[in-house]
């Protein structure tokens, strides 16, 4: 888990999600909006679908869009992760 550009408005920051089928979330944000997300293993039409749709979302409307959905009986799953990969971005680069 990192972030490149860090002091810059645009970066970009990786995490490892847990409990989930893909192995690696790369968020690309400019400021507090979502530029672009790769998600790398789980199920690509769902992975794809999910960066998509967060494309040019606000990073708090993702959250509260995504936090909390289970897939099957994980507990978890990759878009809960992504809100939970987001919520630790927010906290160590304060961003709102």
């Amino acid at each position: 888990m990192y972030a490149l550009r860090k002091g810059c408005e645009r970066m970009e920051y990786r995490y490892k999600p847990s409990g989930v089928c893909s192995r690696e979330m790369i968020i690309e944000l400019d400021g507090n909006i979502i530029k672009k997300l790769t998600i790398i293993g789980g199920c690509a039409g769902n992975t794809l679908g999910v960066s998509r749709l967060v494309e040019g979302m606000n990073i708090n409307e993702a959250i509260r869009r995504l936090k909390g959905i289970p897939c099957g009986t994980k507990g978890t799953s990759c878009p809960d992760q992504l809100s939970k990969a987001l919520e630790e971005v927010k906290e160590k680069y304060q961003i709102d």
